[in-house]
């Protein structure tokens, strides 16, 4: 696209005052716009709505954020037919106005623009006045936020966006010109809101058809932007795509401080977490055994723990930090940060074992479920980050509060190891980080770490219940489907890695939220749900993720409903938004309103992107069902968006995540279906598909017996090698001898004692999944019904393997224990063992499924809110 004066002409003498109101330089997705250097951010008071004036058309509304606009004196009106036939009768330009709730600019302009009489006054003269959250409506932000940029670019600008987002349309929604945060009056040189109004509106009257011709080019330009482009060249699907993207990700670390996506150019620009980059490298450490990788994600998972954007007391990660140090954060807490870094923080524990990362996403549940979570089981959106116009003023603390409230000898240390014997970046007060370890700091002071430890969590806890008291932030109570998914699917790989049930249950409450309440009656899901109401049809994003949540949950119950409403969600995800021509989903469903474009894109923003989360979910669905329809529409979206991968590698993480999953399973659609049931498929393991275990069987005993097997086992794996950083299914067979029998598990009585299978492994594989097959219910008269194991059982499990154990050959034990007994008595507990040696796959070496028919799949069952 061509930019300057000769492309766009007589509105861009425009350009000049309104780019001086945008953000002074480009910021990251999800970031608000600030103003210029020297703007203080102290502003006049906030407060709830103000009741002076009537309601206008957003008291309707349901989202916090349009509501707190409710009583303007500006006549707003939501996104719609109403408004945009206003403009058309009255002949009048439409002024946009896009925001959301925990947005702290979007809050001082309301206050010092939008409560403005005499700028309301105009506005509502001169304009037909259009309020839209972003988060209910990611589509209409989208548009109007690249109009923004291809304006700017037009003019020649090189300041970028952010929120709140001003934008100006014509009656049909065409963009001619826009800005972000304007001040109510000339302010260093930028102009006041006021002026821009009348420079509008005074073009509008005097040359409205070259403003609405500029409105053409600007359009024309935005459709060309957001469109896909022609793939002339395919680009193969291969791991070395997939190599690219990380090694682009991989070079972007802060050696000195963490993170990734940092430019040595401009060092202190905001730093933002990044989870869908950190989950790349992730999945390069697991299944290649990378340690440059592993050594980015920890360093950076620990600078992040350790800094002033994580909450300390109350638990979860502020938005992102405004410094390289992670110090000093931006405050708005929101529910899609704490899903994705709980994921990050569980998969580190999962890679590593170190308790740590455990304890860190365990805090952002314990924050979730006080403050994100409803009654009914969904969850909230966001907090926001001012306290009567101050940012951050509910966090931060004085030195004198800590010494009033702790006392002088617990504030000595407490001041210690939180920082706050440094010099002080944040105006407001002291942002609690930890610059140096807890056992640090207690030798420091000459006190045991274990005790140091014990006084600050008491500390913390006296400290917590004071903020508590603090004025309340301001919540966003509406529930998005998209972001609920995110939420769902942590709590379920909790629950999976943690071995934690509660976890699985909050995971399963709230899906049985969403798919209850946030449905139509033709059960097409929602967006968007508050007050008892779900309304604005679901976007690609949220049947994608609320998909990945679902199967999150399945994979950690094995619980068919799941599989089986993940399944339905998808189909009719492809009947809505799929491309028939260029494949790839579309951000919108065929039947959408018609907006000046319809996009279909891979980026990834602050959540993922909707087409790579959705590949993913094809790739377990063909795995998991055997279809292979569901592997072709994941391979012609990888094919749709690998030239994009190829162009901008670090833009489209989560796709190149799905990519390496679809070469990692490359026959998921042809998995054998089988009806051979446990007892069945012990008799007959395919002649042509051993186990690849080679063990010996016999009692675990000092002293061998003559005929000590009272049950003998076999084990069997799914794969001819282990795959490292990966998992594998096991089953074993445990037969019983004649007359004998054992304990169920779980014993029924509970007083017995139950049938346990466990492994013991060198290099660190872990059981995990295991399920016992229910016990035969045994009358004794006089006695609790029993449930015992006759003649043989099979137990089942999956086996994870570390990634730091590729090519090597493990030494495993496979051990049973369980008590015999017969009619007469009951025997000592004894354990069956098999022992052996186990080869581990190198990183690039295929591994290959075996014993189809000794892994079936579960028959389905009836799933919910059919």
């Amino acid at each position: 696209m061509k930019t300057g004066k000769s492309t766009l002409p007589s509105i861009i003498l425009l350009a000049a005052c309104l780019s001086l109101g945008c953000n002074t330089q480009a910021t990251d997705a999800g970031a608000e716009t600030e103003p210029q250097a020297g703007v203080s951010k102290k502003q006049p008071p906030g407060k709830q709505p103000s009741r002076k004036h009537p309601a206008n058309h957003l008291a309707r509304e349901s989202s916090p954020y349009l509501l707190l606009h409710a009583h303007n004196p500006v006549d707003w009106y939501p996104w719609g037919p109403e408004a945009f036939e206003k403009a058309r009768k009255e002949k009048k330009p439409i002024f946009l106005s896009v925001g959301y709730s925990s947005c702290y600019w979007c809050h001082v302009m309301e206050r010092l623009v939008f409560e403005n009489e005499k700028i309301a006054a105009y506005m509502n003269e001169h304009f037909v006045n259009i309020k839209v959250d972003r988060e209910e409506r990611p589509d209409i932000d989208d548009i109007y936020m690249t109009s923004l940029y291809v304006y700017l670019r037009a003019v020649g600008s090189r300041q970028g966006g952010g929120w709140p987002l001003s934008m100006f349309l014509t009656p049909k929604g065409k963009p001619f010109a826009g800005g972000t945060y304007f001040p109510p009056e000339e302010d260093r040189g930028r102009p006041g809101f006021g002026t821009v109004l009348k420079q509008i509106a005074d073009l509008w009257k005097s040359d409205q058809k070259q403003v609405e011709q500029n409105a053409d080019l600007i359009t024309n330009s935005v459709q060309r932007a957001m469109k896909p482009r022609l793939v002339l060249t395919p680009v193969e699907l291969e791991r070395s795509l997939v190599g690219r993207v990380t090694e682009a990700v991989a070079a972007t670390f802060d050696e000195e401080h963490g993170g990734v996506g940092f430019n040595p150019s401009n060092p202190n620009s905001p730093k933002f977490p990044t989870p869908a980059k950190l989950a790349l490298l992730q999945y390069d450490s697991r299944r290649n055994g990378d340690e440059r990788s592993a050594q980015i994600v920890q360093e950076t998972l620990d600078q992040m723990a350790a800094g002033g954007i994580r909450d300390h007391l109350g638990g979860g990660f502020h938005r992102y930090s405004t410094d390289r140090f992670w110090h000093v954060p931006h405050f708005e807490k929101m529910l899609y940060d704490q899903a994705q870094l709980a994921v990050v923080y569980i998969e580190a524990f999962r890679q590593t074992g170190e308790p740590k990362y455990r304890d860190i996403a365990e805090d952002i549940f314990r924050y979730v479920a006080g403050e994100m979570t409803d009654k009914a089981g969904g969850f909230y959106s966001a907090l926001d980050a001012e306290t009567d116009g101050v940012e951050g003023e509910f966090y931060v603390w004085s030195k004198k509060e800590i010494v009033k409230i702790l006392g002088t000898d617990n504030a000595q240390l407490f001041q210690s190891v939180y920082g706050m014997e440094e010099a002080n970046p944040f105006e407001h007060g002291y942002v609690l980080h930890l610059p140096t370890s807890i056992a640090d700091a207690a030798e420091k002071l000459k006190i045991p770490p274990t005790q140091a430890e014990q006084r600050l969590k008491l500390m913390r806890h006296q400290l917590l219940t004071v903020r508590a008291k603090r004025t309340p932030l301001l919540k966003d109570d509406k529930s998005l489907t998209s972001w609920n998914g995110m939420m769902i699917r942590a709590y379920a790989r909790a629950g999976l890695v943690f071995d934690d049930k509660e976890h699985i249950k909050t995971a399963e409450k709230a899906a049985m939220f969403v798919l209850g309440r946030m449905r139509d009656k033709e059960q097409r899901l929602q967006r968007t749900y508050r007050g008892g109401t779900a309304k604005l049809n679901a976007y690609v994003d949220d049947y994608a993720l609320l998909v990945e949540g679902l199967l999150a949950i399945h994979e950690a119950t094995a619980d068919e409903k799941w599989l089986n409403a993940a399944r339905r969600l998808t189909d009719q995800q492809i009947d809505l938004f799929w491309d028939k021509t260029g494949k790839g989903f579309f951000f919108t469903a065929r039947d959408h309103e018609n907006l000046i474009v319809r996009t279909k894109g891979a980026n990834d923003s602050a959540v993922p992107s909707g087409n790579g989360v959705s590949v993913r979910n094809l790739i377990r669905l063909a795995s998991l069902t055997g279809e292979e329809k569901y592997r072709n529409y994941a391979k012609e979206t990888l094919e749709a968006f690998a030239p994009a991968i190829d162009r901008a590698p670090q833009g489209m993480v989560t796709m190149a995540i799905a990519l390496g999953e679809y070469l990692d399973k490359p026959n998921f659609g042809a998995t054998q279906k089988t009806s051979t049931t446990d007892s069945e498929a012990a008799e007959s393991p395919k002649k042509s598909q051993p186990s690849p275990i080679q063990l010996t069987a016999g009692e675990e005993k000092k002293k061998p017996a003559k005929k000590p097997e009272y049950a003998t086992t076999r084990a069997f794996l799914s794969v001819d090698k282990l795959p490292p950083g990966g998992r594998c299914k096991i089953v074993v067979y445990v037969d019983i001898k004649k007359g004998w029998h054992i304990n169920s598990n779980p014993a029924n009585p509970k007083f017995l004692i139950p049938t346990v299978l466990s492994v013991k492994s060198k290099l660190g594989c872990k059981l995990t999944n295991i399920s016992y097959e229910p016990g035969k219910k045994v009358e004794v008269p006089g006695s609790p019904t029993l449930h015992v194991y006759e003649k043989k059982t099979a137990i089942r499990g999956v086996l994870e393997i570390p990634a730091t154990a590729s090519g090597k050959t493990d030494e495993i034990e496979i051990l049973v224990s369980y008590q015999p007994c017969n009619d007469a008595k009951c025997l000592p507990p004894k354990t069956a063992k098999l022992t052996g040696k186990v080869t581990i796959a190198r990183s690039a070496t295929e591994v290959k499924q075996i014993n189809d028919n000794l892994f079936p799949k579960p028959k389905p069952k009836n799933s919910p809110n059919r």
